[in-house]
């Protein structure tokens, strides 16, 4: 088997790219980047004989296809605003697919992905990905669903790369039409830091607020959980305090609209700027905790019992005090660990459905996943708690 890692010389993608060395079955893995200095610098820390490097730029739509022929599978690390030119690539080279971010981009090719006879997952790593499979974990030990609060706390630098950048100001993009919850058989949008919901996460990250972000999941899962009658389903995120004291400051003045500004007569949007600066800045590439969590709260009927379902997960600390696992890379690993796992089950043939598939329907047994993540130091946690007793109305 043969896996094209696409945009493989990222802070995550690269993580990922290492997983697949530890763990994987693949006789070719190609990192492929625009960048070809740290394409090639990936390649020599992993150094493994299966390991290559060929130059790729995406935008060149007929050059990519020729690179990816012959692949199995395209493991897709690169931005947001890639995806579309991406995906087209991917379901015209004939390969597997699966991406890290799933904001729709994919959807046009669902039907060349079937023809192909193929699979393109959009939306697989930490959140979205993993948090749609605990929730499924949750919601298939009920008779009836209804509702689903998906949180993660993200700890990482607001600009480690520009990617986390372009991620953080759409995310918070004023104009967004995809920050939805759904609510009572409707996808309802809402604007920036609404709901606020205090949650509590794991140590060392504890209590928070945390507020509606545009996910995957608040789709995905209205669709996996139809037929268990689900009400509600809302997402909500957080980075650290400090990162979103900016962003809403950033919210409160306009400047999250980027609107063009004159400097010495040159005109650029005033956001592009401010991300520039905070990429080259200790304040935008420093944050003092590092890390991921997740909490999953699915609350529904078994029986006679109403019953609430908690799920969270832990790893390794960024303290140090366990190898591989220090500061920024308890973050990237976290997201490019699941993204490596669900590339591996794609490629090996335990996905069945072709075309474009979601997270709940590739991977209809979570704790096959799970048992992967343990192999990895990744523990998923459960409470359940008997709330009241089921309406007789």
């Amino acid at each position: 088997m043969k896996v094209f890692c696409l945009g493989g010389a990222g802070k995550i993608a690269r993580e990922a790219i290492k997983d697949l060395v530890l763990y994987s079955n693949f006789e070719v893995i190609t990192v492929a980047d625009y960048n070809q200095e740290e394409g090639r610098k990936v390649v020599e820390w992993l150094n493994d004989p299966r390991v290559d490097f060929v130059p790729v730029n995406v935008h060149d739509h007929d050059d990519t296809v020729g690179k990816m022929r012959g692949y199995d599978i395209v493991m897709d690390g690169t931005t947001i605003t890639l995806n579309g030119k991406t995906t087209a690539c991917i379901a015209e080279a004939g390969c597997h697919g699966i991406n890290l971010n799933g904001f729709g981009e994919e959807d046009p090719f669902h039907q060349m992905f079937l023809e192909n006879d193929k699979i393109c997952l959009p939306g697989f790593g930490m959140t979205p990905g993993l948090t749609q499979l605990m929730a499924m974990h949750a919601a298939n030990k009920l008779d009836i669903v209804e509702s689903v609060r998906v949180s993660h706390g993200s700890y990482r630098p607001i600009a480690f790369s520009k990617s986390i950048t372009e991620t953080t100001t759409y995310e918070y993009d004023p104009d967004l039409a995809g920050r939805v919850v759904y609510e009572d058989g409707e996808f309802i949008q809402v604007p920036p830091f609404a709901r606020p919901r205090k949650i509590e996460l794991p140590e060392p990250y504890g209590a928070g607020v945390q507020y509606i972000i545009p996910h995957a999941e608040t789709k995905t899962l209205a669709k996996a959980l139809q037929s268990k009658g689900v009400q509600l389903i809302e997402v909500r995120g957080t980075w650290p305090e400090k990162n979103m004291n900016l962003i809403k400051a950033l919210y409160d003045f306009g400047i999250l609209r980027n609107d063009l500004i004159k400097i010495n007569g040159t005109e650029i949007g005033i956001m592009d700027c401010i991300a520039e600066y905070l990429l080259q800045s200790a304040e935008g590439t420093e944050t003092d905790l590092y890390g991921y969590a997740l909490h999953i709260e699915v609350i529904g009927l078994k029986n006679d019992e109403k019953v609430k379902h908690t799920l969270y997960h832990t790893h390794p600390s960024s303290d140090g005090s366990v190898k591989e696992w220090e500061g920024l890379r308890a973050y990237t690993r976290n997201v490019a660990i699941p993204f490596s796992i669900a590339t591996q089950m794609i490629a090996e043939g335990k996905v069945k459905q072709a075309g474009i598939v979601t997270p709940e329907e590739a991977f209809l047994e979570p704790d096959l996943f799970f048992e992967e993540l343990r192999r990895r130091d990744i523990y998923i946690w459960g409470d359940k708690e008997i709330i009241g007793l089921a309406s007789k109305a």
